[in-house]
């Protein structure tokens, strides 16, 4: 494995390591900062306020992320494509469709870490995840955003806040364009309450289709220093904050 500088190992209490010091590009874990420390609220707190995320597999420690550049889906260069722009207008028309906050978190973390994507082995989101999340939850700094059909929960994603700092994990659909219906509800969210970005944490394809880009971390880490000492958000969906959205709608 070639790295560029030793990994730092992590105790309980040690603090973790400045973003910056990552390993750097040519090194076979470009961006890992360090491993090991738990994955308690406090640590998990500490790591986002800098940038950092965990990412593992079962048989490995924790490992701790921040890679530079960073991909970042500012909400204003959301691209609604004119199928998605059709979907949601079905959905928000229908009467047994609806978005739902925080009602079935266990749920949706539990759907992400079985859901299976192309060229994927296996799940990143471990068991020791789903209940550091779910603590992370608890506490009130990680929220589930839910499409509803039929009174069942058919797509999703769940995300980490601090103040109006958001940081995107993952996201499942058990019908088409479930979870995209979940993605647009976050950024129609996001620009209700004046929310600017969400951090994507890695470049996919996926991703950048629906208008995200990668900024410098020095960037990244700015922003979330000014965002997270705003209020904390109001976590709940209104059917108004389509109209963030879809403007031209005459929306319920």
């Amino acid at each position: 494995m070639n790295t560029s500088h030793p990994i730092p190992w992590l105790e309980i209490d040690s603090p973790l390591p400045p973003p910056e010091t990552a390993q750097r590009k040519g090194s076979d874990v470009e961006g890992l900062v360090a491993a090991g420390g738990g994955l308690s609220v406090t640590r998990l707190c500490e790591a986002y306020s800098q940038g950092i995320f965990p990412w593992f597999s079962d048989g490995q420690p924790v490992l701790w992320w921040s890679p530079d550049p960073r991909m970042v889906l500012q909400v204003a260069h959301f691209r609604l494509h004119r199928s998605l722009r059709k979907t949601l207008h079905k959905f928000i028309t229908a009467a047994n469709a609806e978005i739902r906050i925080d009602s079935a978190f266990g749920q949706v973390i539990r759907h992400c870490a079985g859901f299976s994507r192309p060229g994927q082995n296996g799940t990143w989101i471990v068991q020791e995840m789903v209940h550091a999340y779910e603590a992370l939850h608890a506490a009130g700094h990680a929220h589930s955003v839910e499409t509803w059909v039929d009174g069942r929960l058919v797509g999703g994603l769940y995300c980490v806040a601090m103040g109006q700092a958001l940081f995107g994990e993952s996201m499942f659909a058990l019908q088409t364009d479930a979870s995209k219906i979940a993605l647009a509800a976050l950024v129609a969210f996001a620009k209700a309450h004046q929310v600017t970005w969400i951090d994507c944490q890695q470049n996919t394809r996926h991703l950048a289709s629906l208008g995200a880009f990668e900024i410098p971390r020095s960037q990244l880490l700015a922003d979330i220093q000014a965002a997270r000492q705003q209020p904390a958000l109001a976590w709940e969906f209104q059917s108004i904050y389509w109209n963030e959205l879809m403007p031209t709608q005459h929306l319920p």
